[in-house]
């Protein structure tokens, strides 16, 4: 049965992802629904992180919350990347100040071959329940994006079990046990297009995948280890646009953009707009790439580098936003000045 949503007012970024002629570009931030709003602590102070997130009601709540505040033109549903190692049976923890922590990660061969594609909608069902309840609650004012960790990333915490700054237990696990770490890698990515599939279903009107940790991977091994995932999960989720999100990969995105059915690439602040244009020859829509340290700066100095980055990249098949996710310790106002300078820009000003 097809479920019936609010008419839908507000439809920039889908604009930008069709390549669609708009007037500015179209903005949101990643972790915009978060750690640096006050109405987020106070929830924080009474629920642990994974009751907020597989509580519908609070998902949704934390979701809106930036929406009421700077009226972006997306919201991100809030979730986790990791809820899909729940779902295959992986206990993951995340306690204030330690970050994620996978308590029995697979550190064996046996163990990854066991892994098995699970039901999405019995075990991450409260993802698509907050979903549909969001996509209500927006009326139309905001396009509701879902997301999802891609399977290089989700294979980094599989296998360290905590967050690493180079993943070498991850990377190593791979060259030793190649075979077994490409099942496991198939797993995941089936498991992300159902998943995907299954937010799209909900309500969500677009969806992004995070590779954070792409770029620990030299241009030869992200050949081989992640873009073949990524391609199969920009082939098979059609549904709505896909965006991928490959933080550091600057050499892939040629052919991400070429080779695969995504909608948009996400870059982050190590490249230029210039470069990015120039790889990706114009022909697909770019996001980001602010760098999110940058919302520290006074509140006139980030209007003024916003207005500088939507004119390198240009207005068109351009989504503003982040390089990354916004941090926890950026001032409020801050994050409405970049909000305000992208609503405000104008060509020629």
């Amino acid at each position: 049965m097809t479920t019936s949503f609010p008419e839908h007012k507000n439809d920039l970024l889908l604009k930008a992802l069709r390549g669609e002629t708009v007037q500015r570009p179209p903005v949101w931030m990643m972790r915009q629904a978060g750690r640096y709003l006050p109405e987020y602590m106070e929830l924080r102070k009474k629920y642990t992180f994974f009751e907020r997130v597989e509580t519908p009601d609070l998902a949704c709540e934390i979701t809106m919350q930036p929406i009421r505040r700077f009226g972006p033109d997306a919201a991100i549903i809030f979730s986790d990347i990791l809820v899909v190692l729940q779902a295959l049976g992986i206990e993951v923890t995340l306690n204030p100040g330690e970050g994620p922590r996978l308590p029995d990660p697979v550190q064996t061969p046996e163990r990854a071959l066991s892994l098995q594609v699970p039901d999405v909608h019995d075990r991450l069902h409260y993802v698509m329940e907050a979903l549909t309840l969001t996509r209500r609650e927006l009326n139309g004012e905001a396009t509701l994006i879902g997301f999802a960790g891609a399977p290089w990333t989700l294979f980094c915490y599989l296998i360290e079990g905590r967050g690493s700054k180079d993943f070498s237990r991850a990377k190593a696990f791979y060259f030793q046990h190649p075979k077994e770490s490409h099942h496991v890698l198939s797993v995941i990515t089936e498991t992300t297009i159902a998943y995907l599939k299954a937010q799209i279903a909900a309500g969500a009107q677009a969806v992004q995948v995070f590779d954070s940790w792409s770029g620990l991977l030299s241009p030869e091994d992200f050949n081989e280890i992640a873009f073949p995932y990524l391609k199969k999960i920009a082939e098979e989720v059609t549904e709505a646009p896909l965006i991928l999100y490959p933080k550091g990969s600057w050499y892939a995105l040629e052919a991400l953009a070429y080779r695969t059915k995504a909608s948009a690439l996400g870059v982050d602040w190590c490249i230029t707009p210039e470069y990015a244009r120039e790889a990706t020859r114009n022909e697909i829509t770019l996001q980001g790439n602010f760098d999110p340290s940058r919302l520290l700066s006074h509140p006139d100095d980030i209007r003024k580098q916003v207005h500088r980055m939507i004119d390198r990249f240009g207005p068109q098949r351009y989504i503003a936003n982040l390089g990354h996710g916004i941090l926890p310790f950026v001032p409020v106002e801050n994050a409405g000045a970049f909000f305000e300078a992208v609503k405000t820009w104008e060509p020629n000003r």
